[in-house]
């Protein structure tokens, strides 16, 4: 037991129950981190030829393991229980059952179970299953009918954990009917809206399409159609994952500076943007798909132009905050201010060089989503270089730093060690500016992304920032110095996970400079911002989806464009399109006359 708490109790001293579920679920997101590391290093020796302890015939095997556990276990369950934490925190209240809670946490872990042992099985030779379809789990790859199964009950489990955050955020609403909503609580609500707008399409995908075709219930699916629905989901999933990452940098890295949020008001802009501009993007994963139009890959690639509006607010609002707590505790000048910040702090340190290598990954997304430079880099290993600064390291140091201010909050248990975790987040860094520049320089050679022989023979890539064997070097060098780190993470935890409780490890947030006071009350308006986030998904996926169904069929060529029984249905929803297409136009006519 803790000692006497004192004035200041923490998390767990105040819901202790929500703090057990944020411990279960960070503990889930760190086993799967640790599975992910260890393909990882594997699959990192392997392409590089330093180290093949593997046939190749496993290599795919290895990256669909290291891309599942990675990107959709560590990061969503992260998520979570940063999730849980916040909403309880902010509305100051207990959720409403959380028996609720623990199933959606059990229905999780059960799904990524039956993913995970799909993906696993395909190690063994005697068991006949296999799930060798990368994270990218579209058609024409096939995976195991328990693969589907898995990611369905994740993302159900997802989706009750989004309704157990929403009936809770209503009870505190019916309470203070004429407050704001709390910072973090609306961050949560925004977040999840865009998760259930964009989980949609995946889910129909996976149940109407993949799972059935696994079972052998229909015999071919469009891949095409299969291919869009999941990029319909694929790009705001990455935003799913980074929302954790900007909450921390918005709402505790300021208070670990010593200083508070520089403007509440932007950091809701922000949040607003991404529930509107994320999901209408997603084609422009596929400016090489041969069946989709010119113009609607265009269109898109606009779309994902405006996305660096919400970026760059944040990199002004998260700068402005920690520079005023700078200021605050005595740093002066242009850039003297640096020195004020506690940098021997790893979850200050770790956040703050996540969110610079961010800053890169910006640049290196922007070559991604223009269409004439993104026929260059499009499939080589510039991609995996892009995605590395994003998800990992901009979400993953982020959410490794953070670990280091929470877990006390939900345990009193002070970290084991500082110094290590500086070490650790610090080398995490290093390791990747290695790893990623290496990848983004072989991007450019055209080496090929997805392969376990990123040599052919006959052939040399042409020399340019350093040979390939070099950058083959620095790639293997990079990933080691990851993998060090994550184990260095995780035996932190473990030691602290052993320490005794304490009191006094409380660290209550500060309100913000400019407050939610000072933000027009629109911006609490979720159902307008949901409203106008469905539309423009209409707007742009209705017609590219349309044309493929009626290019390549709803189940492939040679099965008709679509069962004869989907026929009324399909004739209705195409008369309200074009009513609807027919009143936008009328609307827009009406706006050109009003601007001339």
């Amino acid at each position: 037991m803790s000692n006497a708490i004192e004035s200041e109790p923490t998390f767990v001293d105040k819901f202790p129950d929500e703090a057990r579920v944020v411990r279960a679920a960070f503990l889930s997101a760190f086993f799967a981190l640790f599975l992910g590391a260890i393909f990882g290093i594997i699959q990192t020796l392997h392409r590089t030829d330093v180290a093949r302890i593997i046939p190749s015939t496993d290599y795919y095997t290895v990256l669909t393991a290291h891309g599942v556990f990675m990107v959709i276990s560590f990061t969503i369950f992260f998520l979570v229980g940063l999730f849980t934490w916040a909403l309880t925190r902010s509305l100051d209240r207990p959720l409403l059952n959380i028996k609720i809670t623990w199933t959606w946490y059990g229905l999780m872990a059960a799904g990524m179970t039956l993913t995970g042992v799909s993906i696993l099985a395909g190690f063994v030779d005697s068991i006949d299953m296999s799930a060798d379809v990368l994270f990218t789990f579209y058609a024409p790859l096939q995976a195991h009918p328990l693969f589907y199964t898995g990611l369905v009950v994740f993302i159900v489990g997802t989706w009750i954990a989004g309704a157990d955050w929403f009936r809770t955020f209503l009870a505190w609403r019916s309470d203070h009917p004429d407050e704001r909503i709390p910072l973090q609580t609306f961050m949560v609500l925004t977040t999840m809206t865009m998760w259930y707008i964009a989980t949609s399409a995946v889910a129909a995908s996976v149940l109407l399409f993949l799972l059935p075709w696994s079972l052998g219930l229909i015999d071919q699916v469009n891949p095409t159609l299969t291919r869009t629905l999941f990029w319909f989901f694929g790009h705001p999933v990455v935003y799913f994952w980074l929302m954790p990452a900007y909450m921390l940098w918005y709402t505790v890295l300021p208070k670990i500076a010593g200083g508070r949020l520089f403007s509440d008001p932007l950091a809701r802009v922000v949040f607003v943007l991404f529930v509107l501009l994320s999901t209408p993007v997603g084609i422009h994963h596929q400016y090489l798909d041969p069946g989709i139009a010119e113009g609607f890959k265009f269109i898109s690639m606009t779309n994902t132009m405006f996305l660096l509006l919400p970026s760059l607010l944040t990199a002004f609002t998260v700068v402005a905050s920690v520079e005023y707590g700078a200021r605050k505790n005595g740093g002066t000048g242009l850039l003297g201010w640096l020195t004020n910040l506690p940098w021997r702090k790893p979850e200050f340190t770790g956040m703050m060089l996540a969110g610079l290598m961010f800053a890169a990954g910006g640049f290196s997304g922007m070559v991604n989503a223009g269409m004439n430079i993104n026929y260059l880099i499009h499939n080589t290993l510039w991609v995996p270089g892009h995605f590395h600064l994003t998800v990992g390291t901009a979400v993953a140091l982020t959410m490794m730093a953070g670990t280091y201010w929470i877990w006390p909050q939900i345990s009193n248990k002070p970290i084991y060690s500082s110094q290590i975790g500086l070490f650790q987040v610090v080398l995490w860094f290093i390791g990747m500016a290695l790893m990623s520049n290496a990848m983004h320089a072989q991007g450019l050679l055209g080496v090929p992304r997805r392969t376990a022989e990123p040599e052919y023979s006959g052939f040399d890539y042409p020399t340019m920032f350093g040979g390939f064997e070099e950058l083959n070097i620095q790639i293997a060098i990079g990933g080691t110095l990851l993998f060090v780190s994550t184990i260095l993470f995780l035996g932190n935890l473990a030691l602290t996970m052993g320490n005794p409780k304490v009191s006094g490890l409380a660290e209550p947030l500060p309100n913000p400079v400019s407050g939610a006071e000072d933000a027009p009350k629109v911006l609490d308006n979720l159902r307008l911002w949901v409203s106008i986030a469905v539309v423009l998904v209409v707007l742009a996926y209705a017609l590219p989806i349309a044309a493929i169904v009626q290019r390549g069929g709803l189940l492939g060529p040679g099965v008709g464009t679509y069962p004869v029984w989907l026929s009324p249905v399909l004739d209705a929803l195409a008369n309200v399109a074009t009513a609807a297409f027919g009143t936008v136009a009328d609307a827009s006519a009406s706006v050109v006359e009003v601007i001339r």
